[in-house]
């Protein structure tokens, strides 16, 4: 195998860019050549990543038809890019289902495709029958963040593999260090880090805070993978309340972390399953419990009561007396945080780094 070739659509400061960062960092170490396709986007987890980068085009707009075309448009340009690449000893990496322009190139020229799956809910449906049909026909091997997710995309005829996320070695040497603290004035900070989207529970993170408004040892912090432009605009028409501060496009949370308190993962199951969670996994190695959905992947990190509780984001009631609760009480914080801490360590990124490159050792 001399060369992989990694394939994503938006470069930002999400989950799946991230983990993506660090295949390629576990691949690099055993010195194979690398080159990385991404469609847009020009500061998130991939813009240092030491490889060759090769940019196509793909914009995002705020009319969701005419970004459904713009990324329709951006398969087509990656597939004609890549049709030169033939290559029997390179392999396609295409990351999350949507660089479908890819998978295709890669079957027409046999060249073996790997997909690293890490959404369910895409959308519209139209799509989301048409990428599972691509990854059916495309795939040599699927690899899931989770066993939720990949029992949820079974695809039985391709040979398939859970590799959990792992945070990065200097993440896990400062959490290392981290000791889980409340102030003697029982004030404690609650830690919400999302995309700018309503399926991420923003609407509800503003009811809790609303709710809570009057506690004044309770506040809220929001981390959004968004420019100072477009969260203006989101929150153009809403009143946010004074225990709410909102940053924007952070690419250092570990900040942030180490204040923290509680962390939320207020998430819709209903429009949006996740299917991992790699900032409730973050969380977890600094000690911080998390309030997180009932169903999908963060079920796999977070077991009610233990390393914090499991409450869907529509009860916005029930979770801000549970913050109230664990703001009184913070010998109730410090169990949940011990066993946080421990619960993060069967998740490291030696075994992540070991699991990504085993599926390259028949090659």
């Amino acid at each position: 195998m001399k060369k992989i070739i990694f394939f994503h659509l938006l470069n930002d400061y999400s989950g799946s860019p991230k983990v993506l960062s660090q295949v390629i960092a576990a691949i690099l170490k055993k010195g194979i050549n690398v080159e990385l396709f991404c469609g847009g986007g020009k500061n998130g987890f991939l813009s240092s990543v030491p490889c060759v980068q090769r940019q196509y085009f793909y914009r995002r707009f705020n009319s969701k038809y005419i970004t459904l075309l713009s990324y329709s448009l951006s398969q087509f340009i990656l597939f004609f890019k890549l049709l030169s690449y033939r290559k029997s000893s390179t392999v396609f990496y295409v990351n999350t289902m949507l660089p479908f322009g890819a998978a295709l190139a890669g079957k027409i020229l046999q060249i073996k495709v790997f997909y690293h799956i890490h959404e369910t809910s895409v959308h519209p449906k139209l799509l989301k029958l048409f990428l599972r049909w691509m990854v059916d026909r495309c795939s040599s091997k699927n690899i899931f963040v989770s066993h939720f997710l990949a029992e949820e995309e079974y695809f039985p005829k391709i040979k398939s593999r859970v590799i959990y996320n792992s945070i990065s070695q200097n993440m896990v040497r400062i959490a290392a260090n981290h000791i889980y603290k409340i102030k003697p004035s029982n004030k404690i900070c609650i830690l919400m880090i999302c995309s700018l989207k309503s399926y991420k529970g923003i609407n509800e993170l503003i009811s809790i805070a609303n709710l809570l408004v009057y506690n004044k040892a309770i506040t809220f912090q929001l981390i959004l993978g968004a420019s100072d432009a477009q969260v203006a605009r989101f929150f153009s028409d809403t009143k946010l309340p004074d225990n709410l501060v909102i940053t924007s496009q952070c690419d250092d949370v570990i900040p942030f972390y180490k204040k923290a308190s509680v962390l939320l993962n207020l998430s819709k199951p209903k429009e949006w399953v996740e299917t991992f969670g790699l900032t409730i996994l973050e969380a977890l190695s600094f000690g911080i419990p998390c309030i997180v959905p009932p169903v999908g992947g963060p079920v796999e990190l977070v077991s009610n009561d233990k390393e914090g509780y499991l409450i869907d984001s529509g009860r916005v009631k029930e979770i801000s007396t549970k913050l109230e609760f664990l703001q009184k009480n913070p010998d109730t914080c410090f169990r949940l945080s011990k066993a946080a801490k421990i619960k993060s360590l069967s998740f490291s990124v030696n075994n992540f780094e070991s699991n990504v490159l085993a599926e390259f050792n028949d090659l």
